[in-house]
């Protein structure tokens, strides 16, 4: 793949950055509900963004990696859409005043943005390093879409309550949010108020979903700077589509399934390309095992897009169905 101008490089970090920081002033300045017409706006600026950063992609460096930056964000951009449904339920769960949303979406953006940076740094040594990690990577993200057919909302919830009935016998909580501290007074005692627990809560949450995402990414690019901007541009942008799709999240039955397909598919992909540049003496004598098909990144983007698009039509027209039925039902008034 054609080296990136380290300018270009250096220069795209710098923006990303500043665009980041901007928009934690703005949400520090002025935490509110946003309307569906500034929430579009965000989203459309982000997503503008992603598109024009492909274009400068292509023109400095060529199709393949414009492709690998195009295939990388579309996943990380579903994977986020499926942790954004979680920090939905985290939300709802805990009864987070909506005044102060904003800014605990913004804080989860940002743990995730750290932890996915770590993952990144690590996951690139370990490539560099140890060819075989490649296994190790195809085979968790086929697990890990299996698991996501698997989900089971009322074990998370269970362990949840456990967590937090573990927590107020430990510590002094209150039942009530003192905007977005950690500490409150209550009747001249110091107190933590539950947005600790939601921080945990989302925290965890970013963990778990790094540990897919990142292994997810590196089956579609080795360049350490796509796999970063690809996050960074999935993640801006986030906090806005939570308002705007708000109570839609919840109606995308078939979203995990179409996150299960492309997880599915990049480990499939992880573990043939594994066996091209196989090292393991035990699988075909450590040689390279030729006959293993090479899986392009146009064919990934073409999959991932299928993957995005059909979950999201077989929802929609679920929906649609289900208010059909839900209007043929309603009993008719009689005629006067």
């Amino acid at each position: 793949m054609p080296e990136l101008p380290v300018v270009f490089e250096t220069g795209s970090i710098v923006a990303l950055v500043a665009i980041l920081l901007a928009d934690l002033f703005v949400v520090a300045r002025r935490s509110h509900v946003p309307t569906v017409k500034e929430s579009s706006l965000w989203v459309s600026l982000y997503v503008g963004l992603a598109l024009l950063f492909a274009l400068a992609t292509l023109v400095f460096a060529g199709g393949e990696p414009a492709g690998q930056f195009l295939a990388g964000w579309l996943t990380e951009y579903s994977l986020s859409i499926d942790n954004l449904f979680v920090f939905v339920i985290i939300m709802a769960r805990f009864s987070v005043p909506k005044q102060i949303q904003q800014s605990v979406l913004m804080m989860g953006i940002i743990i995730a943005l750290v932890l996915r940076g770590v993952f990144i740094l690590l996951g690139a040594r370990l490539i560099e390093d140890f060819s075989w990690i490649f296994y190790v990577f195809g085979a968790w993200l086929v697990w890990t879409a299996i698991q996501q057919l698997r989900e089971d909302d009322d074990a998370a919830e269970q362990q949840d309550t456990f967590i937090v009935r573990l927590l107020r016998r430990r510590i002094r909580i209150t039942d009530t949010y003192d905007g977005i501290k950690l500490r409150t007074a209550h009747d001249g005692v110091r107190h933590l108020t539950p947005m600790l627990i939601v921080l945990l809560s989302i925290g965890t949450t970013d963990l778990l979903f790094a540990l897919d995402s990142i292994p997810a990414i590196f089956g579609i690019t080795e360049s350490a700077f796509i796999v970063f901007t690809a996050n960074v541009f999935a993640l801006m942008g986030l906090r806005q589509l939570y308002f705007l799709l708000g109570g839609l999240l919840e109606r995308l039955v078939y979203l995990k399934y179409g996150i299960a397909l492309i997880l599915a598919f990049i480990g499939v992909k992880l573990v043939l390309h594994a066996l091209h540049e196989n090292e393991v003496p035990f699988i075909n004598g450590g040689r390279s095992v030729s006959w293993a098909p090479e899986i392009t990144t146009w064919m990934s983007l073409a999959v991932i897009v299928a993957a995005i698009a059909g979950a999201t039509v077989a929802s929609l027209v679920r929906m649609r169905l289900e208010r059909s039925v839900d209007g043929q039902e309603q009993p008719t008034r009689p005629a006067p």
